[in-house]
């Protein structure tokens, strides 16, 4: 699968399940504005939440270290 950002995945995983914004709000026990704002690429969102939605398809969010990033 190609890198995508998190809202473009969250977004394409919803269509692909047929659902609603409101629908995955609903279902991931999160509010519509939330699911709005991850769609739409919001930087400051709650990991808790992000990885409510997350759950529904079977993914969560976790550090990964940077491939160009030298240790200190």
């Amino acid at each position: 699968m190609a890198k995508k950002n998190l809202s473009q995945c969250v977004k394409e995983l919803r269509k692909q399940y047929r659902l609603t914004q409101e629908d995955l709000a609903e279902m991931a026990g999160v509010g519509l504005r939330f699911v709005r704002d991850l769609e739409q690429g919001k930087s400051t969102l709650r990991m808790d939440k992000v990885n409510q939605v997350l759950n529904l398809f079977g993914m969560e969010l976790y550090p990964v270290k940077q491939q160009n990033h030298e240790e200190s």
